[in-house]
């Protein structure tokens, strides 16, 4: 494997405009590069947004190899509690093959809607809306699919999505620390919301890689990896714009299938790549757009696979891959000087309640930022100081640039973080995500353990 390959792929990463966080790459079952920007790190589960739906999918896999369920089962047979009065003919025929495949015949993501309508219960919602199209006839990606798939492995297992995992896939595997966000009832939400280290995606593309195999155990049906990576219907991904020609090969059973290979895919970068025609398992996780990674990945990576540079390019490669780092925030340490504003919440998507209380107080190398009636947050000059006010950890740096004491703040289990931002002048601060978190703006919320929401992951 051509260091110089991969060299080129982080120049590539690095000069689009989003972020990397970290990069895993296997070659025919050999980890050959692996790096952390700080101050993500490997030991960190890391939010995977929809690539959980590939999880999904392998958990729906394992049931049908135990006989447990099959691609023809029906909704309303499988989970006939949680139809509503008056289901449509054609709702009544959605079965787990539509649901994998995202063919159920809804015009749009029904996952709003469909929440909206029955707000106690997702799959009595899915089923209420009308049809668009015949199923099984047109793909549009639609995150209730996966949801009701999570349910309906849960009713034929008598396991919660979580602990069947654990058992079957994630523990054979040695994988002892995979996370879960769940809607209010505390169900898994099933299409988003794991966290895994990128050691344990990777590991889980090198699963399908091996058509299941892993440690001389065949803990996932060979033929159903095969059935879930190929594929079954047509796509269409349009994505801000601009066509997305990774998100445009055709669907398999909750996995996309690429212009090499297949991927699982999560909202910001989040992916696991299977090349098996290179041997090939590239596992990432960003802040950034999906596609940036797939040329990078094609058009840098690909050309090394086979070739060997030598050992300086080796030694070089391994020294920049142990000293990734993103930039903390620039500026003066100020000593002793503090300050407290209140909160202008009128920006979009404002990680904080309008006139909020913030004050900055120096302490012994950096700062602790109160935010008043919510948490504290520490926060560190020049390198990153960690804290876990309410359960989840976050990671900070700042510094004063002029009159303004500015922060950034990682909420360091997911892609996102906030910019803080203290005008001493004006007594005003606000607090803005760098990204949106597809579960909403309020921080608190983020940095809560489990976090706990309705399922409006847009």
């Amino acid at each position: 494997m051509s260091s110089r390959s991969i060299a080129a792929m982080l120049d590539r990463l690095e000069a689009r405009s989003g972020e990397s966080h970290s990069l895993m790459v296997v070659h025919a079952g050999h980890v050959v590069a692996e790096g952390w920007w700080a101050p993500y790190s490997a030991d960190r589960p890391h939010l995977l947004y929809s690539l959980t739906k590939s999880f999904t999918s392998t958990a729906v896999g394992l049931a049908i190899g135990d006989g447990l369920l099959s691609l023809d089962d029906r909704v309303v047979d499988v989970l006939p509690d949680r139809v509503p009065a008056g289901v449509s003919e054609q709702g009544r025929r959605i079965t787990v093959h539509h649901l994998l495949s995202m063919t159920s015949g809804h015009a749009t993501d029904s996952l709003a809607e469909a929440w909206e309508r029955e707000p106690d219960d997702l799959v009595k919602g899915f089923l209420s809306l009308p049809f668009a199209t015949a199923e099984g006839t047109r793909h549009v990606y639609d995150n209730s699919t996966t949801y009701i798939l999570a349910r309906m492995v849960e009713r034929v297992t008598g396991r919660g999505l979580p602990e069947f995992l654990d058992a079957r896939l994630f523990t054979p595997m040695g994988i002892d620390h995979a996370e879960w966000d769940r809607v209010a009832s505390g169900a898994a939400f099933g299409f988003h919301g794991l966290h895994l280290t990128t050691e344990a995606i990777a590991a889980f593309g090198e699963l399908l890689r091996r058509g299941g195999r892993w440690g001389g155990r065949q803990l996932v049906p060979r033929d159903w990896v095969e059935l879930a990576t190929r594929r079954h219907i047509d796509c269409e991904w349009l994505l801000d714009g601009s066509n997305q020609a990774d998100f445009s090969c055709g669907y398999g059973y909750q996995f996309w299938m690429s212009r090499h290979g297949y991927h699982g895919h999560g909202s910001y970068g989040q992916q696991c790549v299977v090349i098996p025609s290179h041997d090939l398992v590239v596992a990432v996780t960003a802040q950034g757009e999906a596609q940036d990674v797939f040329d990078a990945v094609w058009e840098c990576l690909l050309p090394g696979v086979g070739h060997a540079d030598g050992a300086r390019d080796d030694a070089l490669l391994a020294d920049r891959l142990q000293r990734l780092s993103l930039q903390p925030v620039p500026g003066s340490a100020a000593p002793g000087r503090a300050v407290s504003a209140k909160l202008d919440a009128s920006a979009e998507g404002s990680a904080l309640p309008d006139g909020t209380r913030v004050t900055v107080a120096p302490t012994d190398g950096g700062w602790l930022v109160r935010f008043e009636s919510l948490f504290d947050v520490e926060v560190g000059h020049g390198d990153w100081r960690e804290s876990a006010p309410l359960g989840r950890p976050i990671a900070a740096a700042g510094a004063w640039q002029g009159s303004t004491y500015v922060a950034d703040l990682f909420v360091i289990t997911t892609p996102h973080r906030v910019r803080l931002a203290v005008d001493a002048g004006t007594g005003t601060a606000t607090a803005t995500w760098s990204t949106l978190p597809l579960t909403g703006p309020s921080l608190e919320l983020h940095v809560r353990s489990p976090l706990m929401t309705r399922p409006d992951v847009a």
